[in-house]
């Protein structure tokens, strides 16, 4: 019998089968325990301390029972500490970013992705270096700062030695203020050596998606081609993180198996991370299954309604209160709106799923022919911007953390004392300045203006207030971009 064990570095143990079903048979047995819920509650509750807010955190098991209570009463309440820890730790900024599709060659014949390798009618395409260039400038004429690298796994068509060139390639444009000064990497599992590859090049963070935690469902869903190999998929962040890579982000396919499994599996793995490395995982996103060409997601049969899903966002943010959440285009934005005050605090923008999406393409055009998934929230970047802070929220483009050393462990250390909101406030409104000046219509640009002139006065320290204030005078007087704390 295989012994379950977070510091363990093999899937199985960590990931373990029967520690799970104990965990939702104890969930199921306690979703209308109240006194334990209450505690349950009161434990993931931010405290306030001299120098911020601290939160404790639940454990897999705990966040589960939370999950399994269909009361309403306790679903307020989860929702209401959900918005408290986001508030906290993140204020009320969101972090914004575009994905980048390299090439969608793929050997795998995963049953839920488009890209399979079976799929033969749908076209295939890799970017040139040139065509990258033209994509990225772009992306950085709408105004984007950071981007996710996506490419297929094929190791003749997309080496490591092809994303190494790409990174290159990305970071050297500077096309007028526009620079892109964060690159997430969104690849197949791969070799340690390759994770510090990818260290050396300078991405930010490393993101895969185990799609599924359940292994049965797991062999099922990947059919061929090395994404198979369930025990090399799983360990893969702890050989990025033998290879240097200390920010990660990790994710499963809601819809392919049920969620509650994969909500105790997803919590289990932060907690190895942590057990393993001293750090967990530095975003958590949450994509649902979506349709896309040869994908029909109403033939699986372990899709979640809307509220299931906040409810799901929700409870991750009181597991882990210091964890980034990510949610895409992939979801309306009647979804992304809701959940934005359930504890998100970085969604992309303006996305093309396409290899080739952006270059070429108005406003309206989108290509459909080499789509990842259907696109559901489709408004342009200023559009996101302008709807981000008609509702209170700060778009940000801030990098400077990445950039300033301040990831893994130093990251966590900073956010957990609340140090990091002294950088994070002051960076994020020094960014939007960028954004309202080089990018905005006239109506974000005058909406943008008030929300910064307001925002300053609430940063607590008078010498970071002041050095805002003059940097972003800067920004709208001169060229000069790119100030940090």
């Amino acid at each position: 019998m295989i012994t379950y064990n977070p510091k363990s570095l093999k899937a199985e143990e960590f990931i373990n089968d029967g520690e799970i079903r104990e965990t939702l048979a104890y969930a199921e047995a306690n979703k209308n325990n109240l006194p334990l819920i209450e505690e349950i509650l009161e434990k993931a509750r931010p405290q306030k301390t001299e120098t911020g807010y601290v939160c404790a955190g639940l454990t897999h098991r705990e966040a589960s029972v939370l999950l399994a209570c269909d009361i309403p009463e306790v679903t307020e309440k989860i929702y209401s500490i959900a918005e408290e820890i986001k508030l906290a730790f993140y204020g009320n900024r969101i972090v914004i970013f575009a994905p980048l599709y390299l090439s969608n060659y793929c050997v795998n014949g995963c049953v839920y992705c488009p890209y399979h390798l079976k799929n033969k009618h749908i076209p295939r395409k890799k970017l040139t270096q040139e065509e990258i260039r033209a994509e990225v400038i772009a992306l950085q004429d709408m105004g984007h700062k950071r981007l996710a690298l996506e490419a297929g796994e094929d190791p003749v068509n997309n080496p490591i030695e092809y994303i190494l060139e790409s990174i290159k390639t990305i970071y050297s444009i500077h096309h007028k203020n526009g620079d892109i000064r964060r690159v997430n990497v969104n690849i197949a599992a791969t070799t340690v050596e390759n994770y510090a590859k990818l260290k050396e090049a300078g991405i930010g963070t490393y993101i895969l998606f185990q799609e599924t935690y359940h292994k049965e469902s797991y062999l099922q869903l990947h059919p061929t081609g090395p994404k198979h190999d369930y025990a090399y998929h799983t360990e893969a962040m702890d050989r990025a993180m033998d290879g240097g890579i200390d920010d990660v982000g990790l994710g499963v396919l809601f819809g392919l198996e049920l969620y509650k499994y994969e909500f105790a599996g997803l919590l289990m793995h932060a907690e190895h991370l942590e057990a393993v490395h001293g750090v967990g995982p530095h975003t958590i996103s949450v994509p649902r299954l979506k349709r896309a060409d040869d994908i029909n997601p109403d033939e699986f049969d372990n899709g979640i309604d809307d509220e299931t899903f906040a409810k799901i966002t929700a409870c991750i943010r009181l597991a882990v209160p210091y964890t980034g959440i990510i949610i895409s285009t992939r979801e309306s934005e009647a979804v992304r709106e809701k959940l934005l005050n359930l504890g998100v605090s970085q969604i992309s923008g303006g996305s093309r799923t396409s290899v080739g999406g952006y270059a070429g393409y108005s406003n309206e055009e989108r290509p459909h022919d080499t789509e990842q998934f259907d696109v559901s929230d489709q408004r342009t970047l200023d559009e996101i911007v302008r709807w981000l802070m008609k509702n209170g929220h700060i778009p940000s483009f801030c990098t400077a953390c990445y950039r300033e050393g301040r990831t893994g462990d130093r990251f966590m250390s900073l956010c957990k004392t609340g140090q990091i909101l002294n950088c994070c406030h002051p960076n994020a409104l020094m960014t939007l300045t960028e954004y309202l000046e080089d990018y905005a219509s006239d109506e974000t640009k005058k909406i943008g203006e008030k929300m910064v002139e307001e925002e300053l006065e609430r940063i607590p320290r008078e010498k970071t207030r002041n050095i805002a204030k003059e940097n972003i005078k800067d920004i709208r007087n001169s060229n000069r971009r790119d100030f940090r704390f």
